[in-house]
């Protein structure tokens, strides 16, 4: 049987890095210099990572949790007032997910989701009105994890050998760059053995930013082994998505993971993907592609590169429903 409180207790074997962002703050060039190689070699070796002293203060964090806890605390007729509509594209609002997945598991979560950032594109309709709070501390937050993700991706360019603000305007920019926030909740799972919160995947973005209450679940595949992450309190985990391998012809990684259920403790995390405009072309880098080094992605727009992902993922799971029928 999985124990994921034990899991994550575990000491031996490898460990997510977890780095300080202090010394870019208030360091010197030495210390400031340490911080931004050990987020570079992060991601190019695990393609995640576990940020402290990243800037946003504690109470816009403590906040932002109460406020997503209280609107999952609701009855569920007031939760479905903002239910979405995936069949008529309306991905936006509140949503249930009990399905079975390639390996016949159940994936079992709760989520709410919308645009967070920038301000000019998003549909406040949807933004729950209960808890009265929530527009207004999500909003603080949002701005915050802003500035974060421009460090990070200054940090991430400069790691590339090319100018910092280049990601940056890769991904659209400060007009463009979309931050989407899925607030995930998983309830308490009588058979956890038998089911999942997500399957094994990557992301789609170029970067996600994760947050969560505390409650351990969450796992990245790391030479050949999955490795459960600590909770550590006041962490921000950042995970590198699909958008920034390709932009960076995979010299950074896009990390397998997948959120595990358990039958003590609900497990609660807030996920903000970091994409580009679904019509922003994707494709490695110029300066990163030679003839010793050839482009390893095709040029694809953002839109495009989704549709991939569920095409393939859907030629994966008839794949998997064919071999089942054999046995």
């Amino acid at each position: 049987m999985c124990d994921v409180f034990k899991l994550e207790k575990a000491v031996e074997g490898p460990q997510i890095p977890v780095i300080d962002m202090k010394g870019l703050w208030c360091g010197n060039n030495e210390e400031r210099e340490k911080v931004e190689r050990e987020i570079s070699e992060a991601a190019r070796e695990w393609g995640v990572m576990q940020v402290l002293n990243h800037g946003i203060p504690e109470e816009f964090i403590e906040k932002l949790k109460a406020a997503g806890k209280t609107f999952f605390d609701l009855p569920i007729e007031e939760k479905e007032l903002y239910a979405n509509d995936q069949a008529s594209g309306k991905i936006d609002g509140y949503g249930s997910k009990l399905a079975n997945n390639k390996s016949g598991q159940l994936e079992w979560e709760d989520y709410f989701f919308h645009l967070l950032y920038p301000e000019s594109k998003r549909n406040m309709s949807i933004w729950p009105k209960n808890p009265t709070d929530y527009v207004e501390v999500t909003d603080a937050y949002g701005k915050e994890l802003r500035k974060v993700v421009t460090t990070i991706l200054a940090i991430l360019s400069v790691g590339l050998g090319v100018e910092p603000d280049r990601l940056d305007r890769e991904l659209g920019g400060l007009d463009d760059l979309l931050m989407q926030l899925k607030i995930n909740y998983y309830p308490k799972c009588p058979q956890p053995d038998l089911a999942l919160g997500v399957e094994a995947h990557t992301d789609i973005s170029a970067l996600t930013l994760l947050l969560h209450n505390m409650v351990p679940g969450l796992q990245l595949w790391y030479k050949g082994k999955w490795v459960t992450a600590k909770c550590i309190p006041g962490a921000l985990i950042v995970h590198i998505g699909d958008s920034l391998e390709i932009l960076s012809n995979g010299r950074y990684q896009s990390g397998l993971h997948r959120g595990l259920v358990n039958k003590e403790k609900v497990r609660i995390s807030w996920a903000v993907f970091c994409e580009p405009p679904k019509e922003q072309l994707l494709q490695p880098l110029k300066e990163l592609v030679s003839e010793t080094e050839p482009a390893k992605f095709p040029p694809r727009t953002f839109a495009q590169h989704i549709q991939y992902k569920l095409f393939r993922k859907t030629q994966e799971k008839a794949a998997a429903a064919e071999a089942n029928g054999k046995n």
